[in-house]
């Protein structure tokens, strides 16, 4: 396939993905979580919810300039049929939004979350591609400033972007136009003390596609090493038969080898 006819089939996967997830979960759509156009939140719950059930933030990828929260719910299908609820975020992607909004917008949506779900058993992110740049950023923050401190319990990082100085030469920052200084201060590599003393007891799953580009993969596994020395729990997964897209596509699968990881990080396999 070409490059785009790639992308519109990745769509319309997520797409098709999300649909069936409404038509199985109870849906909160358009949810606030601050107040500008793009601060909203998805919301897919159990259609017989407990009280102490595990939730799941997913943060969609796109390069931080395509895709958006209305084709994010698909992995809500076979989690909501197991008693957990999925949270779909949106945020201002490029150019509209600059790097330092994401994070800080994706990071806000967290502490909306904490705030309107405090019963929950357990809090888990999973991101994609530049959606797992934006998951490790969480992991990452300070939480002193805020007004809530999330106790994130795991987090699946899949295919994700760690040190984004590789990309400032690339298309792919036209739209962000990010500079040296900028690129730094939102590189998850460059903040991992800041990591150990935010996320110590979370749960980190480092995933890549066995066929994600070579540059994919480097990050992923420098990524992995970097959390590995540092002592923290993290383990890497290397997902075999899948692509950049299908590693994440996939998702809607019960029987699939993240979904089944997920679950039972959960307690619910």
């Amino acid at each position: 396939m070409s490059a785009d006819d790639v992308i519109k089939a990745h769509v319309a996967a997520l797409q098709q993905g999300t649909e069936r997830a409404r038509a199985v979960a109870q849906t909160l759509l358009d949810v606030p979580y601050g107040d500008g156009d793009g601060e909203k939140l998805d919301v897919y719950v159990p259609s017989n919810p407990s009280l102490e059930m595990p939730l799941v933030i997913y943060i969609h990828g796109g390069y931080w300039q395509f895709l958006s929260k209305e084709e994010s719910g698909f992995l809500a299908a076979p989690l909501v049929q197991r008693g957990v609820a999925v949270v779909a975020v949106g945020y201002d992607i490029a150019p509209k939004g600059n790097m330092d909004l994401m994070v800080s917008q994706v990071r806000q949506s967290v502490v909306s979350v904490v705030q309107q779900y405090s019963h929950i058993s357990g809090l888990y992110l999973c991101g994609h591609s530049a959606g797992a740049h934006l998951a490790a950023m969480v992991l990452c923050t300070d939480w002193s400033q805020y007004s809530v401190t999330p106790q994130i319990k795991g987090a699946f990082l899949v295919s994700g972007v760690y040190d984004l100085l590789p990309i400032l030469s690339t298309y792919v920052n036209e739209p962000l136009k990010m500079t040296e200084e900028v690129a730094l201060r939102n590189s998850p590599s460059q903040l991992v003390s800041q990591l150990k003393n935010s996320s110590s007891a979370c749960d980190i799953v480092v995933a890549v596609a066995q066929n994600d580009s070579p540059e994919f993969r480097k990050q992923s596994e420098d990524y992995f090493r970097v959390l590995e020395s540092s002592g923290l729990k993290v383990s890497f997964e290397d997902v075999p038969n899948t692509d950049h897209f299908n590693i994440i596509e996939q998702l809607v699968e019960p029987n699939y080898h993240l979904t089944q990881l997920l679950l039972k990080m959960m307690g619910r396999s």
